[in-house]
Formats: C-alpha cells, structure tokens, sequence
C-alpha cells in the first residue's frame, strides 16, 4: 500500500465535512502543520492518539472509522518498508557510528532495552537520564542504544549533541531548530522568534515517537523547553550533571567498570592476541586505567599505535602518579582534557574543596572531613557530585572519587593553590584527624571520660568513624610521628588501648604502640614509655603471633624502675599471657598472681578482674582447672557485682567456658558462650563473635557433635583478627573432614593450616606443626 494512502483518506474526509486544515486543526487540538504533513505523506506513522482525534474531529462514522485507523497502521507498516533507515536524521544531527563495539556495558545496555519498552507502551513522554564521570562512556552508551532500539520506535530514533560541555552550549532554541530539521521541517517555515521555534519544535514532537537522544546537556534549564508531550518517546539524556531538576522516570549513574570488564574493553580496543601474552601486565594497566572507559581506550590506542612497546612497559609508564595524565593521552583524547572542562565549570568553593580533597590518602570523604579544608562544604560537595566528579558512597553522608580524578586534583593542587594555604590546610586536616581519633576513642576507655566531638557522640558513632576514617587518621599518625608531633602521637595511642581491644588488626596496633611508645622516650616520660611497650608486647602476641618479639618487648617494659604499681600491674599482666604463649607455665602463674595482688593494692577492680581471669587461663594450661575455674568465677562475680562493661564480661564469660568445658560441664559452658555471644551482638562486635564461635566450635568437637562444630569453627574462619587462631581451627576442621570421610578436603585444610603455622612462632603451633606433617605422610 502507497504510504499516502492514509493521507489521501484524510484529505478526502476533510473536504467532505467539509473543513480547512486551520479548522480541523481546532477541533482536534492538531496543528494544522501536523495535518498537512499527514495529507501530504511527510508523517508515515500516526499515532493512535492522533488517528482518535481525528476521527472524532472528521465526524467518522463506525465502520469508516475503523478503516481509517487500518490505514494509519498499514501507512507505518508501509513507511518501516519503504525506508528501513527511517532512524537515520539529517547530517546535522545524524546518529553517530559505532566505531568499536560497546563492551563491559551488558548490564546497562539491558536496563536502557527495559526503558525503551517502558515507553513504547506509556501514553506519555518519559525521560531517561543517564549522568557520570567525565569520560565514563555515557555518549557510547546512549549511541548504542540509539543504534540499537531505534528501530522500535515509529518514527526513529533522533540524536542531538547539546554541546553542553562548550564554552557556549546549544541555547534550547538552537537545539530545537535542529531538531526540527531533522523532523524534516523546511528552514524556510521554522520561525525566527524562539518561542514560536520552541512551540512548532513541541507540536512536531507530539505527533511522532521517537527515540530522542540528546547528548551531552548542560544543566536542566537548556533541556526543559525541549520536553514536550509525545505518547510513547523515550528521551535518553546524558550529562555530566545528574539533572536531579528533571522529573525523569528513569535514571542510570554510569559507574566505573569492574577489572574484568575493564581488561575486556582492553582487549577489544588492543586484541586477543597482544593481551594473552601478557595478561598480569594488561590487568595492571587497566587497575592504573581505574575502570574509566576512556583511559582504556586511549591505553589501547596507544598500545595500538606502538605496536613496538610491551604491554608492561606502558604499565611502568602508568605507575607513576605524577606523569600518569600525561601517559593518557592519544591524538585529540585526553582524560585531563575531559577532567579540566568540568573542573573550569565549578565555582571557586567547589574548585577550592576538589583539589584540597586530594589532601586524603582514601578515596571517600564525609562532611565533616571536608568541612576542615574548606567552609561552606555541604554546598561545595553537592555541587561536586552533582557535576559527577564526586559519586555518592553506598555509606549514607559519604562521597566517593575514582583514582585518576584524585591524581588530577593532586595536580590541579599544586598548580592553583598557594603552597602556605596548601600546608596550612594539610596541618589542620592532620591535627583533627589525630584529636578525632583520640576522642572517639575514648568512648571505649573505662578509665577516662570521653566527650563529643564533631561526628562523634557516643559509643556507635565512635566505632563507625574510627572504622570508616581508619586509613585517614592512621595515615595522620604517621605524618604527626614523622613531624615529631609527640604529644599527639602519644595522646592518639594511650586512647586506643581499650578500642584496640575488640577491633583492628596486629598490623594497626603494632604500628600505633610503636610510635606512641618512641613519642613517650622522646618526651623523657617513663612510665607512659613502658606502657606503650606493654601495649605493644600484647599486639606482638595476641595478633601477630610473635610471642617471642613480644617476650623481648615485655623485657624492656619490666627492665624500667617505675613507682606506679597500676602500670607495674599491666606489665606483670602481659607478661604471664606471654610466658603462657612461649611455653614457661610457671613464671606464667607467678607473673598473673602477681598482677592480681598489684591491682587489688591499686584498688583497680578492672584490672583485677582481667587479671582473674588470665590467672585462671594460665592455670588451665597448667593443668589446675580446679583453681582455675574458681579465679575465673570470681572475676566473672566481682564484675557483674560492679555493673561492668558488657564486652569485657564477654570475654571473662569465654575463659570461664573453656575451662568448664575442659571440666566436663559442657552445658554450663555452651550456656556462658550463648550469653557471651549475644552481648557482643548487641555492640555488633563481629570478633567477638568469632571469638564465641571458634570456642563453641571446639567445645561441641569435643561432645561428638561433628556438624554443628564444623558450622561454627567455619563461621570463626573468616574473622581477621582471629588470624592467631587459624591454625587451630584449619586442624579441627581438618580432623572433622577425617571424620565425615572426606579425606581430600581434609588433606587440603590440613596444607592451609600448614602454610599458616610459618606466620606464627609458638610451642602450640609447632606441636599442631608437627601433627599436621604427620598427618599428610
């Protein structure tokens, strides 16, 4: 059938009333540009909305009625043969090609597949906005797409690049000037006046569907005048901005890719046969690439172009931070071109917060830590994100930057900013960093008060932000240490004695007493110095499992004259759980009585308590569980009696279950472990937990029931702080394999258990050592 067929129809039904266009035009609500098109074949598919209208307006009877509208679809059917490129516009705003295919985007493709058909069967227009990073791959998304679901839409698809990112982008009604050439409207009937331009730009649109892609937009205010109403188009936007002015139904923020879609974007811009020779260098340079589709592409470009160079010569070039911008680059694509166009767009605050922010070794922030480079720092933060060079943290009030935007604000930094201003800025982050730390932590000391202070409040917010800012105030104690900063050093170590407790790993604490013990001897202060030493013993044996480092350590602790019995008390303390560990039974005992009678000399009834219960431990081991379970009830009593911490009854209430549970009173053991477990749930303490779990593990072992063991020492497992530990567990789990039958998961616990056992250097783990070789013989 004759595409203007149904135009022929109309015009006759029109004459027949008969009507002028400028009438018909009236009583539909059409316009009469609309109606001539149709007459004259230049509109291949009415909508079915419109056909209604017209029916209603030409007075068409039921079976007329029902002809005409055979002839609207037979006309789009006829217009879908006749011009199978109908998606195609005009050169001035022609869908660009694809000139490599999308890759590492399955994900986003699928979800822009479930716009489009959310639209086609919507009775209005819906907008999609796609918005990222500079350089995220939003127009090669939106391209796609366009090349792809055009199809689906009657009247094709139309792309417009909004220039949003020029100096002077499209003014809503020069985009709409060539939207309407590219509808097919002639130049000489496109009004000169805007708003005239605007309103014949919206009845065009009304009459079609389309996939509508304007890339690249500015802000909402050049896109608002371009959204009109037209049943069944899908507008698909793309900006830097997120245009959260917009009312669109959908929106997709553009996230970096994964490494293994980034290496396969690598791949399709390099090829297979380049990357397969070098696979570990092609995932370096595309971890360096920090998932950002254009930085791989202008790494495989390069990689391309140079077909001389190794693919690990270009990651060498990458690795350098300060030259890495530099190494991006490939003919007119630059990843600092395309960083500097949005950095130029922001306002003076918002500038001043981007660069500082390079200032923190993470690559998140929160308010508050901004708030200390700059004022006005919500403002300047939202602007940030809002211009897609900060993403939104999956942690409520948290901000994110991928790592080659951290590099460009490094250099952005030192080119913009007065080096004093820059110091002074780095001076004051540091210092409430430290004084953060110290206070918050404070929240767990049982000693000394803490107050509130900034985004800390109380015990919960303490351990959020102690946990959240770690690496920012551990990098902060490094830099004060290196600047002699003693006091702070020192003050930021005795607060973390209790938090370090129940949180952190060996690593950490070892890094933290170090520096607070050599601060103490720097500022001549005795018995602060030996404290950090004892501090330092405990991490040495409890989480790095180096009890003979520790024993060393200890040594020099107990080799100072000190006339403070609390602190003497301490040392007596670490040194029993140390002799315990290297296998000196004895002068383990003696030390812990003798750090219970310190402590009640002190009245320190914490101390005492602890030191009850570590006694007890070390008689356990020498073979007293009679006096050991007694030093050990008598802690748990004196604490409850005296309303003490929840978390360290936890771990008094666990020594007292494993010795009733060496006892034989197996029950009394599971029932002090249950309630041990649930009040470190309560302060959502995972290594307590695990602690629970590992000891429940052995104690159910023990009474024959196999399965409910396994869970349990395989929950312990995943604890890091629980690394101690691992050999142990990896050898029960590895004796329940035995039980079940599995000799070859048996034989490779038994391997992992092995290679741990070189980690740690105890006279247990050496025995464990021993069976374990047995064992696999």
């Amino acid at each position: 059938m004759s595409t203007t067929a149904f135009g022929d129809f109309l015009r006759f039904y029109r004459s027949r009333v008969p009507l002028t266009q400028e009438e018909l035009a009236e009583r539909t609500g059409l316009s009469t540009r609309a109606i001539s098109d149709m007459e004259r074949g230049r509109t291949l598919s009415p909508q079915f909305r419109t056909v209604q209208l017209l029916v209603g307006g030409l007075g068409l009877a039921r079976e007329e009625a029902a002809e005409f509208a055979a002839l609207a679809r037979a006309s789009r059917v006829a217009g879908v043969e006749e011009r199978p490129d109908a998606q195609v516009v005009a050169p001035s705003c022609s869908l660009p090609p694809v000139l490599i295919e999308l890759t590492g985007r399955e994900d986003e493709r699928d979800l822009l597949e479930g716009f489009a058909a959310d639209a086609t069967s919507s009775f209005r227009l819906q907008i999609a906005v796609v918005h990222g990073t500079p350089g995220a791959g939003k127009t090669a998304l939106a391209v796609d797409a366009g090349h792809r679901l055009g199809a689906r839409f009657p009247d094709g698809c139309v792309f417009l690049d909004l220039r949003g990112t020029d100096p002077e982008p499209l003014t809503p009604d020069k985009a709409a000037h060539r939207l309407l050439r590219s509808f097919g409207v002639d130049e000489r009937q496109i009004p000169a006046d805007p708003d005239d331009k605007l309103s014949l730009y919206r009845s065009q649109l009304r009459d079609r569907t389309v996939l509508l892609v304007l890339d690249n937009a500015a802000n909402e205010a050049q896109v608002r005048p371009l959204l009109g109403s037209s049943p069944g188009t899908l507008v698909l936007l793309t900006s830097r901005r997120t245009l959260t002015g917009l009312d669109a139904r959908h929106r997709l923020a553009l996230e970096l890719l994964p490494l293994d879609r980034s290496v396969e974007l690598l791949r399709a811009v390099t090829g297979s046969s380049r990357l397969d020779v070098e696979p570990e260098a092609a995932q370096r340079v595309a971890e360096l690439c920090g998932g950002l589709p254009l930085a791989l592409l202008i790494a495989g470009n390069r990689l391309t172009s140079r077909p001389q160079w190794t693919i690990s010569h270009l990651a060498e070039q990458l690795e350098d931070e300060e030259r890495r911008l530099s190494v991006l680059r490939a003919g007119d694509l630059q990843v600092r071109a395309a960083f500097e166009i949005s950095y130029h767009q922001l306002s003076p605050g918002a500038a001043t917060l981007f660069r500082r922010l390079a200032l923190l070794p993470t690559r998140d922030t929160s308010t508050a830590l901004a708030a200390v480079l700059t004022d006005d720092a919500e403002e300047a933060l939202e602007e940030l994100a809002d211009a897609s060079l900060l993403g939104i943290s999956e942690t409520p009030g948290r901000y994110t930057r991928h790592d080659l935007l951290h590099v460009f604000a490094a250099e952005r930094l030192e080119l913009d900013d007065d080096p004093a201003a820059v110091e002074q800025a780095r001076t004051r982050l540091r210092h409430w960093l430290l004084d953060t730390a110290t206070r918050a932590a404070l929240f767990f000391d049982h000693d000394v008060p803490a107050g509130r202070v900034g985004p800390v409040h109380d015990k919960d917010s303490a351990s959020r932000w102690l946990d959240l800012e770690l690496e920012n105030w551990r990098t902060a104690l490094r830099s004060a240490a290196e600047r002699a900063e003693h006091e702070r050093v020192l003050s930021l170590a005795q607060a973390m004695h209790w938090y370090s407790d129940m949180h952190g790993v060996g690593e950490l604490w070892h890094e933290v007493f170090s520096a607070g013990a050599h601060s103490a001897r720097e500022l001549g202060n005795a018995r602060d110095a030996v404290e950090q030493l004892n501090y330092l013993s405990w991490a040495l044996y409890a989480l790095c499992g180096r009890p003979h480092d520790a024993l060393a350590v200890h040594e020099q602790a107990a080799a100072v004259p000190l006339d403070d019995t609390v602190t003497e008390a301490w040392t007596c303390y670490y040194g029993s759980a140390i002799r315990r560990r290297v296998g000196e039974p004895e002068e383990a005992v003696r030390l812990g009585r003798r750090a219970v009678e310190l402590f009640r000399q002190a009245g320190y009834l914490i101390g005492e308590n602890l030191a009850l219960s570590l006694l007890g431990l070390v008689l356990h081991t020498a073979g007293d569980l009679t006096e050991a379970a007694e030093v050990q009830q008598r802690s748990v009593d004196q604490h409850r009696k005296a309303d003490g911490d929840d978390e360290l009854l936890s771990m008094l209430l666990i020594r007292l279950a494993s010795t009733l549970a060496a006892a034989g009173m197996v029950i009394a053991a599971m029932d002090l472990l249950d309630e041990a477990e649930s009040l470190f749930r309560r302060h959502s303490n995972t290594a307590g937990t695990a602690r629970v779990q590992h000891n429940r593990g052995v104690v159910l072992m023990d009474a024959g029931r196999f399965g409910e063991a396994r869970e349990q020492l395989l929950a312990a497992l995943g604890e890091e702080r629980l690394s101690d530990h691992r050999v142990e567990i990896l050898a029960r789990l590895a004796e329940l394999a035995d039980t079940a039958g599995d000799s070859a998961q048996a034989r490779e616990l038994r391997v992992r258990a092995l290679a741990e056992c070189d980690r740690y250097d105890t006279p247990a783990v050496r025995v464990t050592a021993a069976e374990l070789v047995a064992a696999l013989r």
